[in-house]
């Protein structure tokens, strides 16, 4: 028995089934990870959009080192430079001017925005109201599985929390018909990730802000997963001519370490008051050396617009497969955050993908998802993309 087998059997004995992993990782490197037998796999997951400067990366690691030996935790009943460093960091790469809540992933920082819209708007009108799109995700919390507007999701956690409507994406008019009296916020993601790599268009983000502003409603951008330069600008929205009024961030901020982030403009920076909201690990020195150590690495090595570039040479990779393959229908995306959509189950190139030590996702109902480190060489991009090659002439190709 190899120790993979071992350790997947172990694993279905001991841990609750809400996944079913079919590879081990032991360690990593860059855009490359390993099993325990030493096979080496080109990641096209980034762990979910969480490794966008790489795996293990020099500058990452000697932080959290140097963090940990110094302060790993201190409860935010103190104050520690990095999270003062780290907030002020997200509030100059945003320009909204405003502030920031920590807490610890994706979901987190959504239900924080959803809490400081409804406690902003339990002041202005009772409104407590959020739309949200239909192929959203916004986390696994009871709240944020109610705002994701998938069923999938959402079946036998009934009955689900109160205060969302959901209206269809790049559809104004339908988000118009969504919002009612009681209406307080309206939630989108540049780029819908679980829903399919699906880009908003500068339309509707257009038209979703001149809503808000009608109706004095609060924009927010969720940026878990195509935030930190994954779409080739910081975060998503920045595609587009608008600003939130608040946004989202996870994921990748810390490199993979488990944080998360609020961050709001001027006018909502003061919704949260002493004691209205929190969180015990949120924006902890050690989370925060890492996020600090990540956003210097994007900045020195210029990744978002590597992403960009990389993922122009990627789509186009990509694009050649569906002339090839009339079972591959469509590549989209926005920089480094790419789908391919596929005739039927896209699992079956997933599987597929990971026998020619190719590591992919799915999304949506039929798509093939890429999220590669955004310091992936061009170099390693074009070796993948030939072993995606022979796997997908393997499967489609002519018998």
């Amino acid at each position: 028995m190899s120790k993979s087998t071992e350790i997947l059997e172990e694993y279905k004995k001991y841990l609750m089934p809400t996944y079913s992993p079919v590879v081990v990782v032991d360690k990593a490197k860059g855009s490359r990870v390993y099993n325990p037998e030493g096979t080496l796999y080109y990641d096209f997951t980034s762990g979910i959009s969480c490794h966008n400067v790489g795996h293990c990366t020099e500058g990452v690691v000697k932080a959290v080192q140097e963090q940990v030996a110094r302060l790993g935790h201190c409860s935010n009943l103190f104050a520690s430079e990095p999270q003062v460093k780290l907030a002020k960091k997200l509030v100059e790469i945003s320009d909204l001017g405003g502030k920031v809540f920590f807490c610890n992933s994706g979901a987190e920082a959504n239900e924080a925005a959803i809490k400081l819209a409804r406690r902003w708007g339990a002041a202005n009108g009772g409104r407590y109201e959020v739309v949200t799109m239909r192929n959203s995700f916004h986390g696994r919390t009871l709240a944020t599985v109610a705002a994701t507007g998938q069923s999938w999701c959402q079946q036998g956690f009934e009955p689900l929390p109160v205060g969302f409507n959901y209206a269809d994406f790049n559809d104004l008019e339908s988000v118009k018909a969504a919002v009612g009296e009681k209406t307080v916020a309206i939630m989108v993601e540049a780029v819908q990730g679980e829903g399919g790599v699906m880009p908003a268009t500068e339309e509707f983000m257009a038209g979703v802000r001149a809503l808000c502003d009608e109706k004095n409603l609060i924009m927010i951008c969720d940026e878990v997963q195509c935030g930190m330069g994954r779409t080739g600008k910081w975060w998503g929205w920045q595609n587009f001519s608008v600003k939130p009024d608040l946004f989202t961030v996870a994921k990748s901020l810390a490199d993979g370490i488990p944080m998360g982030a609020l961050v709001s403009n001027a006018k909502y920076a003061d919704v949260f008051t002493y004691g209205s909201h929190g969180s015990t690990f949120g924006g902890n020195p050690l989370a925060c050396a890492a996020a600090l150590a990540t956003i210097k690495i994007i900045e020195d090595e210029k990744l978002v617009d590597a992403a960009v570039q990389k993922g122009e040479m990627l789509k186009a990779a990509l694009q050649a497969f569906a002339e090839k393959y009339d079972q591959v229908l469509d590549v989209r995306g926005l920089g480094l955050m790419l789908g391919m959509v596929v005739d039927g189950d896209p699992k079956a190139v997933i599987e597929k993908f990971v026998e020619f030590n190719i590591l992919a996702l799915t999304a949506g109902g039929n798509v093939v998802r890429f999220l590669p480190t955004l310091s992936m060489t061009t170099a390693r991009i074009e070796e993948a993309v030939e072993m995606m090659g022979d796997a997908l002439e393997e499967l489609f190709g002519a018998e």
